[in-house]
C-alpha cells in the first residue's frame, strides 16, 4: 500500500468525521447552556463531553460490523443508507437549520440542561456523537478493509478530530467572539457544502456495492 494512499486515506477520514462533528457549529449551542458559568467550569463540562463521545465512537469502530451482521444489514445498504443521512445533515448545515440527526427536539433538551448532565446530554449525545458521526465511523472504517496499517491510521486521524473538537470547544468563548455568530454560519456552510459531496460519493459506492 503506498504512502499516497494512506495519506489520501487520512485525510478523508479527519475531514468527513471533523465536518460531522462540526465543533465549530457547536459553539453557540455551547456557549447558550454554559453561558452563566465560569470559563474553567466550561472547559471541566467540555472536557467530559468530549471523553463521553470518544468512547461512544470507539464502540461502533470496534463493534459496529458485528451489529450489522447481527441485523443482517450489508455493506452496500449501510453506505446508502450512510450517506443519505449524511446528506440530509449537509443540507441542514447549508441552509443554518438544526440537524434532526444530530439533535432531540427543542422541549427535551430544555428538560435537561442541568449543569451536572449536558456534558453527556446534548453535548457528548447527540451533538458530538450523534447517528451521523457514529454511521460516519463505522462508513470509514470499513473503508480499512481489516488492513493493519489502515486501521492505525483510522485510528491516529480519529483522534485528532476528537482532540482537535476539544481544543476549538475549549476555546470556544474566545473563537465565538472573534468570528462572531455570522462566521460560524460561513464555516458551517463551507463544511456543509463537503459534506454532500462526500455523501453523494458514499452513495455511489454503496450502489456499486450491491449491484
Amino acid at each position: 500500500m503506498g504512502v499516497v494512499e494512506l495519506l489520501t486515506y487520512a485525510i478523508t477520514v479527519f475531514v468527513m468525521l471533523f465536518t460531522v462533528v462540526d465543533p465549530v457549529g457547536l459553539l453557540p449551542v455551547l456557549i447558550g447552556l454554559t453561558g452563566s458559568i465560569s470559563q474553567k467550569e466550561r472547559g471541566r463540562i467540555v472536557t467530559k463531553a468530549v471523553l463521553v463521545a470518544a468512547g461512544v465512537m470507539a464502540f461502533f469502530a470496534l463493534f459496529g460490523n458485528f451489529i450489522l451482521v447481527y441485523f443482517g444489514i450489508s455493506l452496500g445498504s449501510f453506505y446508502i443508507a450512510g450517506g443519505v443521512l449524511l446528506f440530509l445533515i449537509s443540507i441542514d448545515m447549508i441552509f443554518a437549520r438544526p440537524s434532526r440527526a444530530r439533535e432531540t427536539r427543542k422541549e427535551e433538551e430544555e428538560g435537561r440542561k442541568h449543569l451536572e448532565e449536558i456534558h453527556v446530554f446534548p453535548l457528548a449525545i447527540p451533538m458530538l456523537s450523534g447517528p451521523g458521526t457514529i454511521a460516519t465511523v463505522m462508513l470509514l472504517k470499513s473503508l480499512a478493509e481489516g488492513d493493519p496499517l489502515r486501521l492505525t491510521v483510522f485510528s491516529i486521524s480519529t483522534l485528532l478530530v476528537i482532540f482537535s473538537s476539544w481544543v476549538i470547544l475549549r476555546a470556544g468563548a474566545m473563537i465565538l467572539e472573534r468570528i462572531g455568530q455570522t462566521g460560524v454560519l460561513v464555516v458551517s456552510r463551507l463544511m456543509g457544502i463537503l459534506l454532500s459531496a462526500l455523501a453523494v460519493q458514499f452513495v455511489v459506492d454503496g450502489i456499486k456495492s450491491l449491484f
